[in-house]
């Protein structure tokens, strides 16, 4: 029997009434709310997550993003920007998206002008070093970032190594290592 999507989460429709003229989107997977937002509206949006006292999400768990190339139905687009937020006081917890779309080929390092998305540094400030890796491991760009520089790499570092299109055994990173056995180390 299948489950009924239970898009009845108590934040939607708060979020509705507050945002009547925005675009968002819910889904449910698993018992598990997703908001998609359009990057536009992202800091709007978290803003209001965070600081009404109907929604009072005021935990940042994760900032991460997924690579949607090759995946087997549409994407609204081919990177997204995700973050969990749990509220304490209501003991809830909401999961929210934003797409972006590359403009410019992704193979290299050369930034792109639609891979950005507004920070939310000034309202969870643990935002940062994840905000970070999702720059240092995917390319997107956050604005008003307070230290936006990578974080894992290398600041040479030619590319992305998340992006689907990074090959899997790099692209000449480790040729001018020397090979070291088990009897040599």
């Amino acid at each position: 029997m299948a489950r009924k999507p239970n898009l009845d989460h108590p934040v939607i429709p708060v979020l509705r009434e507050a945002f009547p003229d925005r675009r968002l989107r819910a889904t449910e997977y698993r018992g598990q709310t997703t908001l998609i937002v359009e990057p536009k509206d992202l800091l709007d949006v978290m803003r209001f997550l965070r600081t009404d006292d109907r929604c009072a999400f005021d935990f940042l768990s994760d900032v991460t993003a997924v690579d949607y190339q090759g995946y087997p139905t549409e994407t609204i687009g081919r990177f997204a920007v995700v973050y969990i937020l749990c509220s304490y006081p209501r003991t809830d917890r909401i999961v929210v998206k934003t797409f972006v779309d590359p403009s410019l080929p992704t193979e290299g390092i050369e930034e792109d002008p639609t891979l950005w998305v507004d920070s939310v540094c000034e309202l969870w400030p643990g935002a940062e070093w994840m905000e970070r890796e999702v720059f240092d491991m995917y390319g997107i760009r956050f604005r008003n970032h307070p230290d936006l520089r990578r974080i894992l790499l290398w600041e040479d570092y030619p590319a992305h190594p998340l992006r689907k299109d990074y090959p899997l055994r790099g692209r000449g990173e480790r040729e001018n290592y020397r090979v070291v056995s088990r009897t040599d180390a």
